[in-house]
């Protein structure tokens, strides 16, 4: 009896291992899946959905200073922690692009930040900041947390990582966190656009159905 129980509780982990990643069966391609569990450990620092996020002041590559209150007529942001050398960071750069392209048009503008420190990742420096932004044509503001003070009054814990917040009777309310779709390695093997989806429902004056899902990215770089 206890052989029976000890194979059958083997089977249901092993089951559970399985759901963490998906392998497409037609091109090997890894998706990022996420499991309940998953799920219900995201964000355990930081804001949580319906929390209100303070504004910053933080310097940009074009050396000026930008601030969420200087969009006026903004109805919400696309807030992502991102930055140069990580290659899930890179990958997603033409996404990130597109979003901006796509929702500052409708009020939600991408506001991007790097939060690492350049003396842990020297290619996270602000002068190559700069390079980056030119090379890539970035049409959103590239802000550097000096002193990394906002990134961890958000939660954030990898680049990328997405936070949308609303406008509010003049409050930004955290309404997404987490990543930006479901397959950082391939845009067109895509299944779940995280970001698009909530940001439409948004647009639409309706209830985000998934409000919180797993950033995957590299881990911050942290100044000790």
């Amino acid at each position: 009896m206890k052989k029976i129980l000890t194979l059958a509780l083997c089977a249901m982990a092993f089951t559970a291992c399985q759901k963490k990643t998906e392998t497409t069966a037609e091109n090997g391609t890894t998706t990022d899946t996420l499991t309940k569990q998953d799920e219900s450990s995201v964000q355990k620092t930081g804001y949580s959905i319906g929390d209100e996020a303070t504004d910053f002041s933080l310097k940009g590559t074009d050396d000026k200073m930008y601030s969420l209150a200087q969009y006026k007529d903004a109805k919400g942001f696309i807030v992502i922690f991102t930055c140069n050398h990580c290659p899930y960071a890179k990958a997603y750069e033409d996404r990130i692009k597109a979003l901006d392209a796509k929702y500052k048009p409708l009020g939600y503008p991408v506001i991007a930040i790097n939060p690492n420190d350049a003396t842990v990742e020297p290619e996270d420096s602000f002068e190559l900041m700069k390079t980056r932004a030119k090379e890539k044509g970035f049409t959103f503001p590239y802000l550097i947390d000096e002193g990394q003070k906002i990134f961890p009054q958000y939660g954030a814990t990898k680049t990328p990582h997405v936070f949308i917040l609303q406008k509010e009777n003049g409050k930004n309310i955290v309404k997404y966190i987490g990543a930006i779709d479901n397959n950082h390695e391939n845009p067109n093997d895509v299944t779940e656009k995280y970001v698009e989806s909530a940001v439409d429902a948004l647009v639409k004056n309706e209830p985000v159905k998934q409000t919180e899902t797993v950033a995957i990215g590299c881990s911050i770089k942290v100044k000790k």
